[in-house]
Order: C-alpha cells, then structure tokens, then sequence
C-alpha cells in the first residue's frame, strides 16, 4: 500500500479506536482525551490473519479496539475495490498494555532484521 494510503488507515484506526473506547466508557479514553494530543505510535501489524489474532486477544481482554476494512477504494496492485483488512487500531492503552500485546511489532517503516525495509 502507498504512503498514502496507509497514513490514512493508520488516521482511521487512531479515530475509531478511541470512538470504540469512549462507548464503552473507558476510563482511559477520558485520561487519553485530556492530554491533547497524546501519543500514537502506527506500527507494521504484519498479515492479515496477525491482525486477526490480535483483535481476538484483545476482544478476549476487554481492550477497546477497531479494525479498519477498506472497500470500494481501488489502488493497484493491492485494492481492487474489495473489501480489505488495512488496519487495527488499539486503545487506549497504559504503556505497561502496550509493550505486553504489541512489543512484538516493529514501527511502521522500521527496517526489518538485515536493513531490509
């Protein structure tokens, strides 16, 4: 996916994360609100069904959370207009939270193990 388009659905999962936690009166949505404008870090969430896992993990522990399908968008060669897992967005989370559940990713852009992004 462009630049682009992944800042986009990152823009996407930031948003509807914290709509998913205001709804279910996180009191952390509250805390996060307050600190204009907070930290948001976008890491590489991997493939689909790793995105899949960690949305159950998180459904399982109760942590707000929405995953962001895009469809009717077209950008070849990876949207063709069907619908597509694009992003996860997580939150809000204490950092004790998000190094248990997502230390194992890296930051989006990062350069993978031997330099390669």
């Amino acid at each position: 996916m462009s630049s682009g388009k992944a800042i986009a659905q990152a823009g996407h999962a930031y948003l509807d994360a914290m709509l998913a936690s205001l709804a279910v009166k996180d009191p952390k949505a509250d805390a996060y609100a307050s600190l204009h404008p907070g930290t948001k870090i976008t890491l590489d969430g991997g493939s689909e069904a790793d995105l899949l896992r960690l949305r159950d993990k998180l459904a399982a522990r109760g942590i707000p959370h929405a995953l962001i399908v895009d469809s009717g968008h077209v950008e070849m060669p990876d949207f063709d207009g069907s619908p597509t897992i694009t992003a996860l967005g997580v939150g809000p989370l204490t950092r004790s939270e998000a190094r248990k559940l997502l230390s194992k990713w890296r930051l989006w852009g990062a350069p993978r193990k031997g330099g390669v992004p």
